[in-house]
């Protein structure tokens, strides 16, 4: 008799509705990958030619109300920028959280259809042996933003209480100095005319293992998962407890920090973009209407062929 065969009836029905469950969820997954690739071509045009039964694995939230819903925020974004850019406002946005929470996600969401000359991403690598001896935020300071540009920071300042801190990368005197130094930093940046606004992105203990099991299993997410996240599997609770510090010493009124429910990816992507906008006092800008000039030909001219060699093969 096998261990299936010995299971009672009950049980081999818990355990059948569990692989379903799981099976079902892993869909889910591989389901939300392809609306990822799907967002980064989706346009006005294509948006209602959408199968209405293609959500079907997404009963959270309609797939198609998710669209719509993310390219109308993405139009207020360009409005924000236009703003931000017309009147050299500095903004700095802070993204933190566990590694898998979906920052990486809401990111490329918000820069997706913005001028990158005008709105950054800084993720900076592991500070070099000349970073270590150098004051703490000074990294930081060389990549804020001048007027008229928005930086937002994947991840950012706060690895001093989150991953340094429980990987033992500071002493508990660097810890506590950031403690100390850090309202006072921030304040300065804002006393300086930078709109700055933070933003935690908390997930499950459940949820995390999920999507790193599924970053292992999948050849284009490996990349994603370095040993360091895999280490960070283990220490949850330090991490939990680290969190929390954070927030008690640096949720501050000027600038508070605010939680990100990041479990349903969809969701927190929206709610993140849309609340953010609400924090910023933003206008639509007015440009000038733009008129093509006519296109000028010289009868002189003529194009030369370019050799066939040139051309990319036409595989496709």
């Amino acid at each position: 008799m096998t261990a299936h065969e010995a299971l009672s009836p009950d049980a081999s029905r818990d355990e059948a509705a569990r692989n379903e469950a799981l099976r079902v969820r892993i869909q889910q997954e591989m389901t939300d990958s392809l609306d990822e690739e799907l967002e980064l071509e989706l346009d006005d045009a294509r948006l209602d030619d959408l199968d209405h039964g293609a959500h079907a694995l997404h009963p959270s939230l309609d797939r198609k109300v998710y669209f719509k819903e993310l390219l109308r925020l993405q139009g207020e974004l360009v409005k924000l920028q236009d703003w931000v850019h017309h009147e050299k406002k500095k903004v700095v946005i802070l993204f933190e959280g566990r590694d898998s929470a979906g920052k990486g996600g809401v990111i490329k969401r918000i820069t997706q259809r913005l001028n990158p000359r005008i709105c950054r991403v800084a993720a900076l690598p592991a500070p070099s042996e000349r970073e270590r001896t150098q004051w703490y935020f000074q990294r930081y300071v060389a990549h804020l933003p001048a007027g008229g540009e928005i930086v937002l920071f994947d991840r950012s300042w706060y690895n001093r209480a989150g991953v340094e801190k429980v990987m033992g990368f500071c002493t508990d005197e660097q810890y506590q100095e950031f403690f100390n130094t850090v309202p006072d930093f921030e304040r300065m940046l804002i006393r300086s005319g930078t709109i700055l606004l933070k933003y935690w992105f908390s997930i499950t203990d459940e949820e995390q293992q999920f999507r790193f099991t599924m970053r292992i299993h999948d050849p284009l997410k490996q990349w994603k998962l370095s040993p360091m996240d895999v280490e960070a599997r283990s220490r949850w609770e330090l991490y939990t407890k680290a969190k929390e510090t954070m927030l008690e010493h640096t949720h501050l009124p000027e600038s508070p920090w605010w939680i990100v429910d990041a479990v349903d990816k969809k969701r927190a992507r929206l709610n993140c973009i849309s609340h953010l906008l609400s924090q910023i006092p933003y206008q639509q800008v007015e440009h000038a209407g733009v008129t093509l000039p006519p296109r000028v030909r010289n009868p002189d001219y003529h194009r030369g062929p370019i050799p066939p060699e040139m051309y990319v093969p036409a595989k496709f």
